[in-house]
């Protein structure tokens, strides 16, 4: 069995590729659904893996398989359809799976097989089709249903620790609130699943044996979501760690009212967790209430950041401009929260209309779904900003203007460097040790000279954050060192998306000048639809 990961492609959000190259590394992250699903195999069987985000897959590769697994998120869309043609022209049986071919199954046709669902609860039937002598099958698995604390070790051994930041691990699947737009709850469900502290342990404890040391990032989409189940494994988590001599740290998903939890917060620093991604979305509460994302109102937002950094966490954050409850442009407060939070690295996307969603239903209903949800990937554009893949309430010159001004504020190398001036000073927390590996990597002074050396504008800012940081909060100016280097990702590509929006936003003003009447029309008919909800 030859697994192949696809690639994302070079114009996405997160793949840092000017920080790897300066850390050493090839890519951010290592293919965490591959290597577990590579772990449910038949122990008999010859498994090899090529992760085409770090390495080139070879004739001789495909050669040596006798079948070939692919699959992964629709970002990856693209390069896993490239990667069935090849292997249907060389006569290699190819099956997929993966988000992606569970979310639109029907773009996935030439593979022989297709496995939809968590692998757990329906490889063994492929596998039994398999050997029984099939050579094209549908497979699917009953959604909500496989019980993870039967999962096994993922095979951390396929994995070329040295090509990527960090190493990813699972501790729970779902979420339990309801957002409109998101795709999580309809792949996993609203009921979180958790895998026992034993069994967590069992693959921290194979990392560590296999000599993996640094950075590990729970991919879960909500660490918190079942709250019981994480403060139950938490100090556990801490023990485990003391034991070895703190070999790795950690960083994890979790909704904002983490910030409402205090022990829960401690409970994450005392075991090493250094950082949250947050799903914010917009500083606006009407627009919070109708996307279903009740769990951020009630509340001073970037008070709550706060709370999170003084408990010893980072945080960055993902916002969503599109929102038909949107009124007039909402670039100033979206600008003024990312400052005010003081939240350096913020992804900002267009709202898109993922399949089988809430909002794809409502949407459909409403008859707004006009455009393709995936665009060939020489567009530049990532799915974070693609977006706007349906009939937007507001003029989409208007959104488009809104998304571009906020990155051009929030982005621009002075703002960002005082941000994590502020963010060096508001972080907080219990003095913790520092893991082996990329954190110790960050601390070399070479490493910091080259990071500064390589920002191309506001050095001065970047330098007195570092700085700072080391005079006055030590043990998170390695952070504080990454989050610079990121910078040389994210500086270049803020500008590359700017670019694109200027032309698409100078084409929609002079369409929009020619249709008048058309626009008249479907102005009328919006605000009926409006009317209607």
């Amino acid at each position: 069995m030859l697994l192949i990961y696809p690639r994302f492609g070079t114009g996405t959000f997160w793949n840092f590729s000017a920080a790897c190259e300066l850390l050493g590394v090839k890519y951010p992250t290592a293919p965490l659904g591959l290597i577990t699903v590579a772990a449910l195999l038949p122990t008999e069987w010859s498994v090899r893996l090529v992760d085409r985000n770090v390495e080139t897959l070879d004739n001789r590769d495909l050669e040596w398989a006798d079948l070939v697994m692919t699959g992964g998120m629709l970002p990856q869309h693209f390069d896993t359809i490239e990667i069935i043609e090849m292997c249907r022209a060389c006569d290699k049986p190819v099956v997929v799976g993966g988000p992606g071919v569970t979310s639109i199954p029907y773009l996935y046709g030439k593979a022989n097989f297709r496995v939809l669902g968590e692998a757990e609860g329906i490889i063994d039937k492929f596998i039994e089709a398999w050997e029984a002598g099939a050579r094209e099958g549908f497979f699917e698995a009953e959604k909500f249903k496989i019980d993870v604390t039967k999962t096994p070790v993922p095979r951390f051994d396929l994995l070329k620790f040295e090509n990527y930041l960090y190493i990813g691990v699972q501790f729970s699947r779902g979420c339990p609130f309801t957002c409109e737009f998101c795709d999580i709850i309809e792949l996993y469900g609203r009921v979180p699943r958790a895998k026992t502290n034993a069994q967590m342990l069992r693959e921290l404890e194979a990392l560590h044996t296999l000599g993996y040391r640094g950075h590990v990032d729970f991919v879960d989409d909500n660490l918190i979501g079942n709250k019981k189940a994480v403060k139950t494994f938490l100090p556990e988590l801490r023990a485990w760690l003391a034991q070895r001599d703190y070999p790795f740290e950690f960083t994890t998903e979790a909704s904002l009212n983490l910030a409402d939890d205090a022990d829960l917060m401690r409970l994450m620093s005392e075991a090493n967790f250094i950082g949250v991604f947050v799903g914010i979305e917009s500083p606006d509460t009407a627009t919070l209430i109708a996307m279903r994302k009740k769990q951020n109102t009630r509340r001073n937002i970037a008070q709550s950041i706060h709370k999170i950094y003084a408990a010893g966490l980072y945080v960055t954050a993902g916002f969503i401009i599109g929102f038909d409850s949107e009124r007039g442009s909402v670039a100033g407060p979206l600008i003024e929260l990312i400052e005010e939070a003081a939240i350096p690295v913020c992804m900002v996307g267009l709202l898109t209309v993922l399949p089988n969603t809430q909002l794809d239903r409502r949407l459909g209903h409403e008859g707004r779904l006009q455009e393709e949800l995936l665009q060939a990937p020489e567009s530049g554009i990532d799915q974070a900003t693609q977006g706007l893949n349906f009939k937007t309430l507001r003029p989409r010159a208007d959104i488009l203007s809104d998304f571009k001004l906020v990155l051009e504020k929030i982005y621009e190398p002075t703002a960002y460097a005082k941000r994590l001036q502020r963010l060096a000073s508001l972080l907080g927390g219990p003095e913790r040790r520092a893991a082996s590996g990329l954190r110790s990597k960050l601390n070399a002074i070479a490493v910091v000279y080259r990071v500064l050396s390589d920002l191309p504008e506001a050095r001065d800012e970047f330098r007195q954050a570092v700085v700072q940081c080391a005079a006055t909060n030590r043990q998170w100016a390695p952070v504080v060192v990454m989050m610079a280097a990121f910078y040389l990702h994210l500086g270049p590509f803020s500008r590359s998306i700017i670019r694109q929006l200027d032309q698409q936003i100078d084409s929609l003003r002079y369409a929009d000048s020619l249709n008048e009447p058309e626009n008249a029309i479907a102005a009328k008919r919006i605000l009926e639809l409006e009317q209607q909800r």
